[in-house]
């Protein structure tokens, strides 16, 4: 049993740890767990190869990676440059900027985790060319990269693909992140992340994916806020996606793919997950900030959610009701390939318990 208060660096918060309440009576509500069979191609998805999306423009007939401006994007170029005045306590401004989605495959019936690692490597690299280019337009500050994956996380289309949002300002989570690392960088005279990357390395008990000798390594962190998130990162400080070399680019891929083959293999079934791209803002160097992915899983159990309740949305501060420690040790337990393709899991309630 884990019971106390864990220091969460990189946003200057506690998260309380209390892995006792996973197995707490839980008469509420649960969240279907089936897995549906899904065809390569659906003739009225918006995102499938040729199909006309319901702005009535057609997708490509597209083979590989396919970025489209979003039909109904949250920032636009085009968004109304007048707007009323608001109260003096108040500010507003034009929402600009641009928004895309980025289709990983044109196969509908496959996941990130179930792409073969030339085509994860062909995504990443993609994703590096948005960042430039995005980065590079006149009053961008952030290029914001996430994938919201699964119905528990609100998505309608299981075709996959992430969005990218390039605004005006910078998302609060990445300026928080910015100015710490920056400050622990003029206190330390080393960077915030790699001291991080140090205390996994030498406690073990919470890594997940390592490349002998390579340039990147997963792990569920000391100071997780909900079961199984994980942590994607280049070993060396980089600020973006953009800035890893060639290899540093591929080992990123097969610590990536790999991780998200483990977290689909914990209950033999498509894990949802919120999967963001921690980047530095692109309007001026940001000293000490180290790319990563940050996955976050709403389950904690089979067709249990984490739920944000009190504690998180009145309070601001998580409550993980599972350890660090137990999760990282169920991931490491289970097969790297996938289990579509025969890789072995960790068994439901016949084999093992509840997760």
């Amino acid at each position: 049993m884990v019971w106390e208060q864990r220091w969460h660096p990189l946003r200057r918060e506690w998260v309380i740890i209390s892995s006792h309440r996973n197995e707490r009576p839980w008469q509420g509500e649960r969240v279907a767990e089936l897995e549906r069979s899904l065809p390569p191609y659906v003739p009225d998805c918006y995102l499938c190869p040729g199909n006309v999306r319901s702005s009535g423009r057609r997708n490509e007939r597209y083979s590989g990676v396919y970025v489209f401006d979003n039909d109904h994007p949250c920032v636009s170029p085009e968004a109304p440059s007048m707007t009323a005045p608001p109260a003096p306590l108040y500010r507003n401004s034009p929402a600009t900027g641009c928004a895309r989605v980025v289709c990983y495959t044109p196969r509908h019936d496959l996941t990130l985790a179930q792409l073969p690692e030339s085509e994860v490597l062909g995504l990443l690299q993609a994703l590096q060319a948005q960042y430039r280019e995005l980065g590079a337009q006149r009053g961008v500050r952030h290029v914001l990269v996430f994938e919201n994956k699964g119905e528990v996380v609100g998505v309608s289309n299981p075709h996959p693909h992430c969005q990218i949002y390039a605004t005006s300002f910078v998302f609060k989570t990445i300026e928080l992140e910015a100015q710490t690392q920056a400050e622990y960088l003029a206190e330390h005279d080393r960077p915030l992340f790699q001291d991080i990357i140090g205390a996994e390395e030498a406690d073990g008990r919470r890594l997940l994916v390592r490349r002998d000798q390579g340039g990147a390594l997963s792990f569920i962190p000391y100071f997780a806020r909900y079961p199984y998130e994980t942590f994607v990162t280049p070993r060396e400080t980089r600020a973006s996606l953009a800035d890893l070399s060639g290899s540093e680019l591929r080992d990123f891929a097969v610590v990536l793919r790999e991780t998200l083959i483990r977290l689909d293999n914990l209950w033999r079934m498509s894990f949802p997950y919120v999967m963001v791209l921690h980047q530095a803002p692109t309007d001026k160097p940001y000293p000490g900030f180290h790319f990563h992915i940050e996955i976050h899983p709403p389950l904690r159990k089979p067709g249990l959610l984490k739920y944000l309740a009190g504690p998180e949305i009145g309070g601001g501060n998580f409550l993980n009701d599972t350890a660090p420690e137990e999760k990282a040790a169920e991931l490491q337990a289970v097969s790297s390939v996938h289990y579509t393709e025969g890789g072995e899991g960790r068994r439901r309630a016949a084999e093992g318990g509840d997760g």
